[in-house]
Parts: C-alpha cells; sequence; structure tokens
C-alpha cells in the first residue's frame, strides 16, 4: 500500500501570532527576538525577509539592514497557546499525527482514500485551522516524510502542494541541496565545494561517493535525494515525559536540603530536554511523605528547555505543595507535553548569554559527565 504522509507547517508562526493581536502589523517587517543589540532575531516576517535578514541573525545587523523594521520581544505564553489551538484541531481529525515542534505536524493518512480524497481532505483540515485560529499554514502531501516536509516549504507562504507517487525524484532534482533537511551549513558549504549545488547531481551520483565524502551522513542525504524514507509518523501524546524521583534515606524536613536538591534534579531533567532537541509545557511536582501520603502539583507554561525558567516553577510548586511539615520520604519532578525542541524559542532574551551559557555547560556535560559543571544551589549532602 502506498503511504500517504501530510506534514503541515505554521507560516512565519511568532509574526503571525503577534499580527493576530495588532492587526496594524500586517504587511510590515517584523523581527522578533531579543530587542537590544545585542539580541538575537528569532523569527522574521517575509518582508523582512527581503532584506537578507534570518533567523538567529545578530538584531544590530537585522536593524541595520531595515531600520524600518519593528522589533518585538517574543512572547513564549502566546505561542504555545496558539500551538495547543492547532493542536487540539488536528487532534481531531487525524488518526495519527506527530507534533515535531510548536508549529509543525506530520500526520499519516494511509488507507484514508478509501473513504476520503486525501488531498482534499487535508486541504479541507488546512481551512479549518486558517478558519478557527486564523493563522496561515502551509502543507505538502506526498509517500515520504521527507518529500512532503519539502513540499511545504515550496509551497509557503501560506499554500499547498501534493507530490504524487513515483514523482519524488523529478519533484526534488531542481531543487538547492539546501532542502534536503540533514544539509546544515557546513554540509552545504563542503557539497558546495565539491560543486554539488542541485538535488540532481546528488540523484545522479553512487551512493558509494556520498559515504565517502560524507560518512554515514553521505548515506541519509542521498537516499532523501533520491525520495527515499521509511521514517514513521510517531503518534503524538501529551503524555510522553520526563521524570527523575529522589528517596531519602531518613526522611527529612530540611527545606534548604529539599531545594538544593530540585535544584540538582531540574539541572539534570533540562540537560536531558536539551540533548535530546525536547521542550516542554508542563511541570509536575510530587511529595511523598513518610506516611506514604503522596500529593502532585502541576503546571502548564510556555514551552522551554532551560534551568532559569523551570527552576522558580519547581520552587513556586513546592512552596505551594508542601503545607503539611511533616517528615518527606520521597520528592520528584516531571516534565510532560513534550515536543521536539524550537532553537527559536531560546531567541527571547534580551542578549545571547543565556543561549551561549547553556551550550558551553552542556558540551561540558557532554564531555566530562553531568556532575561535573553544577549550580551553586544544586550542591547538596545526601
Amino acid at each position: 500500500m502506498v503511504r500517504s504522509i501530510l506534514h503541515m507547517d505554521l507560516d512565519t508562526f511568532f509574526v503571525s501570532c503577534e499580527r493576530l493581536l495588532d492587526s496594524r502589523l500586517n504587511g510590515k517587517p517584523i523581527l522578533i527576538g531579543g530587542t537590544s543589540d545585542r539580541g538575537v532575531v528569532a523569527s522574521c516576517s517575509y518582508e523582512a525577509r527581503l532584506y537578507g535578514i534570518h533567523s538567529a541573525m545578530p538584531m544590530k545587523m537585522a536593524k541595520e539592514r531595515c531600520p524600518e523594521a519593528i522589533v518585538i520581544k517574543g512572547n513564549g505564553s502566546t505561542y504555545s497557546k496558539y500551538s495547543h489551538l492547532v493542536t487540539e484541531i488536528i487532534k481531531e481529525n487525524a488518526p495519527v499525527f506527530e507534533k515535531a515542534s510548536i508549529d509543525e505536524f506530520y500526520m499519516d493518512f494511509t488507507g484514508m482514500d478509501r473513504f476520503f480524497g486525501n488531498l482534499k481532505y487535508a486541504s479541507e483540515l488546512r481551512q479549518k485551522i486558517i478558519k478557527e485560529t486564523g493563522l496561515p499554514i502551509s502543507f505538502g502531501l506526498s509517500e515520504n516524510k521527507t518529500v512532503s516536509k519539502i513540499a511545504t516549504g515550496e509551497a509557503k507562504p501560506n499554500n499547498q502542494l501534493s507530490i504524487h507517487y513515483g514523482e519524488e525524484k523529478a519533484f526534488l532534482a531542481p531543487l538547492s541541496v539546501k532542502k534536503i533537511p540533514m544539509v546544515g551549513l557546513k554540509t552545504y558549504q563542503t557539497l558546495c565545494n565539491l560543486g554539488i549545488k542541485k538535488i540532481q547531481t546528488i540523484q545522479e551520483m553512487p551512493i558509494e561517493l556520498m559515504e565517502n565524502v560524507l560518512g554515514v551522513n553521505g548515506i541519509g542525504i542521498w537516499k532523501k535525494a533520491n525520495g527515499i524514507d521509511h521514517a514513521v509518523v510517531e503518534a503524538y501524546s501529551e503524555k510522553k515525559s520526563i521524570s527523575t524521583e529522589h528517596t531519602f534515606e531518613r526522611d527529612t524536613t530540611d527545606v534548604h536540603l529539599l531545594h538544593s536538591l530540585l535544584s540538582s534534579m531540574c539541572e539534570k531533567l533540562t540537560f536531558q530536554l536539551r540533548k535530546t532537541n525536547k521542550l516542554t509545557a508542563c511541570v509536575t511536582l510530587k511529595i511523598r511523605y513518610s506516611d506514604f501520603q503522596t500529593q502532585t502539583l502541576q503546571k502548564q507554561i510556555p514551552y522551554t528547555a532551560t534551568d532559569h525558567e523551570l527552576l522558580p516553577i519547581i520552587q513556586e510548586l513546592f512552596t505551594r505543595l508542601y503545607q503539611r511539615r511533616v517528615m518527606i520520604r520521597l520528592i520528584g519532578i516531571r516534565f510532560s507535553t513534550l515536543v521536539s525542541g524550537h532553537h527559536q524559542l531560546r531567541l527571547f532574551d534580551q542578549q545571547t548569554s543565556y543561549t551561549d551559557l547553556y551550550q558551553a555547560m552542556d558540551r561540558i556535560r557532554k564531555r566530562f559527565g553531568e556532575q561535573y559543571i553544577m549550580r551553586a544551589a544544586s550542591i547538596y549532602k545526601k
């Protein structure tokens, strides 16, 4: 049976959300991110892109290229809210869907042609999202995830594109190798140095040659260039989570110890989030007392994977939950409602210092171990 995979992507999502809140922004160049000169562009409108502005560009450079651009600091809470709205619509209308990021979705419509025309059904779903949320959204429909994702990019802005089975190679051939999801800036430069700029060139190359040049990644790029991708749509579940718990050898009421332990546990979990390129939108705290009574408290939050945003929430939940003032046997933290990470959400700070700090700390942890570097507040005696 030929598969039918739909990829949907909300167009300039952060900008579109801001325009829903203020229609005066329509048609104007918009920059979202850190508002100081030391900030970084998290997202920009199509009007701003005409000036050569792109995501992750220093804000100072972006403003020099487009002085009339309107600069807005990102609002993670607003974007999370609209992401949840779109997710709920898709959940009600798609048999299997995967939330790849805050603004990106895959759906598996395989076999639905017996009941619906898949293209017609996808088009109706797209119109439903536009009507009920006011957000522009584009989609690509094909036999696999890679081709559908590339087709979405070609359909933008606010449009749709279907690639029929057997036409994948022909569709991909004239496109730039930059369109292949696995090709980042460094790989693109390597390919350009070899004279490889169009996907068709890779299609005509032996797979062994790509492997010699780029190793295992070369094999993956060759397959994607030829429209080959057997990856499945991984069913999305709000219950997907990561968690950690600590059971004390001796029950305790030492609040300082508990706060230090929570800080340490938070650091470990946020490192796991970033290492696996995930974001969380729900924090749950659990306390088990010496009499084995267990209480939990949770809070919905904007998507994030940073210690400085999550730790205050965890400490707040602990303060609200720990009212009995009796001995604690176990304490635990769970991050749920996970989606694949969106680097743009980390660029809303006025400066890039937090992003640089986490990247440096994570490199040290990956090389030497998680305990090699930690916050002073996380140091405690068991």
